[in-house]
């Protein structure tokens, strides 16, 4: 029985390409589908909600998630990635020195967040650096003719911000947190300010005028929406 993206909560935006908004942090998670593989874009807040995501992508892929691709390394997008134990998994550069830290701020932060103490600690404990970092740009070949981009844009909302990038009649951009919708962006004490606007910069560049433009948080949005939220982080920041 063939099930609709619609119908287990995900948003269709393309052919074989969706996102889930999850509750607690309306974070987003992606799901890009190739010829007998499938790529997850960020993993969700906790193993529970990392293990829902697979499920999810199962039934809609007929099969097991393949890649994982993790934005940055927050944990309401990364401390789900354990769940995807078959997965291949990529990040920015720098990525695994946080997670071979033990994950200790992770969890202060999650806790502090509002997670569990218990889901924080079962995640921090399974949390394992992704194998395959990204310094520049890999193409991923998902089968079918399906190709994705991971492009090292960063840093700006963090020192190690991955964008994922699918083309087709219309190319869609999975942002991470470099573009937020839902409120002002974050900027944390893990942020790089002054180079924020100039990952943005690099996000247009890959996405062109016509792309579709999947924040971290919140609603999709368009080259536009991008290219203001670029210019309020640099009057913000004191930076051209």
């Amino acid at each position: 029985m063939t099930v609709t993206w619609e119908e287990l909560g995900w948003e269709r935006l393309a052919a074989g390409v969706g996102r889930c908004r999850l509750p607690g942090w309306d974070c987003t998670a992606g799901l890009v589908l190739g010829e007998g593989a499938a790529l997850m874009v960020d993993a969700g807040s906790s193993l529970a909600e990392g293990a829902r995501l697979r499920a999810g992508a199962r039934k809609l892929s007929g099969g097991r998630v393949t890649h994982l691709a993790l934005t940055h390394p927050h944990f309401d997008h990364v401390f789900g990635a354990p769940a995807f134990t078959e997965a291949e998994v990529y990040a920015a550069v720098g990525v695994d020195a946080v997670f071979a830290g033990g994950g200790r701020q992770l969890r202060v932060d999650a806790v502090g967040n509002g997670l569990p103490a218990e889901d924080a600690d079962e995640a921090v404990a399974a949390l394992t650096p992704p194998r395959h970092l990204v310094s520049g740009e890999w193409t991923l070949d998902l089968g079918g003719g399906r190709q994705v981009l991971l492009a090292n844009v960063g840093p700006g909302h963090t020192a190690h911000d991955l964008a994922v990038c699918v083309p087709g009649p219309r190319e869609v951009v999975f942002c991470g947190d470099l573009v937020e919708e839902s409120g002002e962006p974050q900027a944390g004490p893990d942020a790089v300010p002054s180079r924020w606007p100039d990952a943005l910069d690099r996000l247009l560049a890959l996405g062109g005028e016509d792309a579709l433009y999947v924040p971290g948080h919140g609603t999709v949005v368009d080259a536009g929406f991008v290219r203001r939220q670029r210019d309020a982080l640099a009057a913000r920041f004191g930076v051209s």
